[in-house]
């Protein structure tokens, strides 16, 4: 449930850092049954009275033609977007040539895309992070310079933690679980007494299942979630960082990591890889490249080439469809 104090509070929290002006025009790709795309792209936009460009379908060329007709200055978009948009071909500098501000989030930002649209087109894309139950921004780096891998800063009004296994503040430069409190964390699920008290602590800290370091600057940089870490006698795996070394590999487009049981390990790692255009990898090719690169028991046992993988509505890949 969330309050319209709630959602109220974190456009006020986003104000702080001015993302917006009433002279912007706002890329409105994300759904608006998705909370950022409702109270972040629609809410925001109206709040300072900025425009928004409301897109049916995404396609990467008609966007950045859309871009030039319309002369889009913020373009929020989940990972996915702006990897359909780094390939479209003659990409350069003067596509981009209204747009002020690129945000993204929902998922990992592929660092090797974030640097493709930088040095060959200009474009800073700023990652923040989020959910639903914090109405949604946590964190942001739109008033600061961006490290490419970051989630940012907290926002001003929401306290952050770092949470170890043992609930106590995680050292300095260890992961630990985020927890957040403030005016924009969500009053509790609708009638289910029980999920709401495994989310939020009697002191009022939302619980939000994601892991992250955060360096002496206050940069956040985005683990993996508690849920989908997989153990392999008794060793954590954490699936974005095997993903992150599959998709280093040239032939490999997209990837995803999931745990599934096992007899003698408790869990052990699966992969699903999505090949680049015309590329061709078997599965032994992918293990012996994972091997050169992460410890053996985060090697995938199995690896499946698909042709696609499946998502939700902003691109973010949906786990449960796999395991």
């Amino acid at each position: 449930m969330l309050s319209h104090h709630n959602l109220l509070t974190n456009l006020q929290q986003l104000m702080q850092l001015s993302p917006l002006t009433q002279q912007d025009v706002v890329f409105g790709v994300l759904p608006l049954f998705h909370i950022f795309g409702l109270n972040v792209v629609l809410g925001l936009s109206m709040f300072v009275g900025a425009s928004v460009v409301l897109v049916q379908r995404f396609d990467p060329v008609t966007a950045l033609e859309t871009f030039a007709e319309r002369r889009v200055t913020v373009v929020p978009g989940a990972p996915p977007v702006w990897t359909a948009l780094s390939q479209v071909p003659g990409i350069n500098a003067a596509s981009f040539s209204t747009v002020r501000l690129a945000l993204t989030g929902a998922s990992k930002m592929p660092e090797d895309i974030t640097r493709m649209l930088a040095d060959k087109c200009g474009v800073v894309v700023h990652e923040g992070y989020g959910l639903t139950e914090a109405s949604p921004v946590i964190s942001m780096s739109v008033d600061r310079t961006v490290h490419v891998g970051s989630i940012g800063h907290v926002l001003p009004g929401i306290e952050l933690r770092l949470v170890d296994e043992n609930g106590d503040d995680a050292e300095s430069g260890d992961s630990g679980e985020i927890w957040v409190r403030g005016d924009n964390v969500f009053r509790g699920y609708l009638r289910d007494e029980e999920a709401t008290s495994r989310v939020i602590t009697p002191e009022g800290w939302l619980r939000t299942g994601d892991v992250a370091v955060r360096d002496d600057d206050g940069y956040l940089f985005l683990v993996d979630r508690v849920k989908d870490l997989i153990i392999v006698s008794g060793f954590n795996v954490y699936p974005a960082e095997v993903e992150s070394v599959l998709n280093a590999h040239a032939a490999i487009a997209q990837s995803a990591v999931v745990g599934v049981a096992h007899p003698h390990t408790g869990e052990a790692v699966r992969a699903y890889v999505v090949l680049e255009s015309g590329a061709y990898l078997d599965e032994e090719s992918v293990i012996e490249w994972c091997q050169k690169h992460v410890a053996r028991y985060k090697c995938p046992s199995k690896v499946l080439i698909v042709e696609s993988l499946p998502t939700g509505g902003t691109g973010k890949v949906l786990r449960r469809a796999l395991r």
